[in-house]
């Protein structure tokens, strides 16, 4: 029976997928910090790396959770910055991996850390974000990093699932991510770096 699926499928001019590398995507990176955070230091080494800053959001008082409190304390504020030059989605594991010393080298002087950094990045059909942490919904991806797709695209503006963090949710993050999401779109379109 598999066998005649198989054939009759060929003569019915349907073709196997082929591996094809996909699009580049814009990336951002989402700061959680407390009053101690040398965020200039921060945002240097970044900007040293990834370029022109494109759009940012914040500060922003986080109120979402405690669940950062008892290591960064009260009062917490979330930044988030965009960058100006699209990236290769594979890059990802390795931005997390730099995002993650600079959390320990900015660690308070009882290794508690100051900043808590979350890269991601902006696709046109989804925001993905980073995490070394595993569970259901998300996807290893390389060198200890997951992979968690935390909103989707669909009828003009981002979703969100059960799972997506709530500050996600919030309107003026998802304003944010549209702004990221349009010269990347035209770039797609027009097949021209913007």
């Amino acid at each position: 029976m598999l066998r005649y699926i198989f054939l009759h499928s060929f003569s019915k001019g349907y073709l196997m997928g082929t591996a094809q590398k996909p699009s580049d995507v814009k990336l951002f990176i989402a700061f959680l910090y407390n009053e101690n955070a040398p965020l200039d230091l921060v945002a240097e080494k970044l900007d040293l790396l990834y370029g022109k800053r494109l759009y940012s959001l914040g500060p922003l008082p986080f109120s979402w959770t405690e669940y950062y409190s008892g290591e960064m304390g009260q009062s917490l504020q979330k930044v988030y910055f965009s960058y100006e030059k699209s990236i290769d989605r594979s890059d990802l594991p390795a931005i997390k991996n730099y995002t993650n010393s600079i959390e320990e080298l900015t660690a308070d002087h009882n290794g508690n850390r100051t900043v808590n950094i979350d890269p991601g990045y902006v696709s046109r059909d989804k925001v993905v974000l980073a995490t070394t942490k595993d569970f259901y919904h998300r996807l290893y991806i390389a060198d200890g990093i997951f992979a968690e797709v935390t909103l989707h695209y669909r009828k003009g503006s981002f979703r969100y699932f059960s799972w997506t963090y709530p500050d996600f949710r919030n309107p003026a993050t998802l304003q944010f991510l549209e702004r990221i999401r349009a010269p990347l779109v035209k770039e797609i379109r027009t097949g021209e770096k913007l």
